[in-house]
């Protein structure tokens, strides 16, 4: 019995060895450590952050929501006018660049260096012209048949 007893506690010990062991396997080095504490310690720092600044955001509305509203025929017809100098600035500035590089592109082009996408239009150029000559073709071939019909039609006229 003594002896049953002795086995049941080395296989207990074994048992604990072998998960000591494996937990040991799967435990982080301490470079895994450090940036899990970093990630931890950012993270609440960011979630303070963003705490503090909702509850700024609503006390400063509640503290100014009376200037705001009594100012508010001011700013409204301002901010609309406001945006659409903005936007229209920067329409101008994005039609305006977005002009100078199709020109640049097609300088580069006729000029003969090869630009990125020449290719395709010059696929779609040959396209074009392989379909007109087609189309050509076949009103040609298409108006001599109407014209033996009508022959045919009136042989005499």
């Amino acid at each position: 019995m003594a002896d049953q007893s002795q086995r049941q506690q080395y296989a207990r010990g074994s048992n604990i060895r072998s998960f000591v062991h494996k937990l040991q396997l799967h435990s982080p080095n301490s470079t895994q450590l450090i940036g899990f504490m970093t990630l931890v310690i950012s993270s609440g720092i960011l979630l303070l952050l963003t705490g503090m600044t909702l509850t700024v955001t609503v006390l400063g509305l509640i503290f100014f929501m009376p200037l705001i509203l009594i100012s508010s025929p001011i700013w409204v017809p301002a901010g609309t006018i406001i945006f659409i100098v903005v936007a229209g600035f920067l329409s101008f500035l994005g039609f305006g660049i977005a002009a100078v590089v199709v020109i640049s592109w097609l300088y580069r082009y006729f000029r003969g260096f090869h630009p990125p996408g020449s290719d395709r239009v010059d696929y779609a150029r040959s396209r074009i012209t392989n379909t007109a000559s087609h189309m050509k073709d076949y009103a040609r071939e298409y108006g001599e048949y109407w014209q033996q019909k009508a022959k045919d039609a009136a042989p005499g006229a």
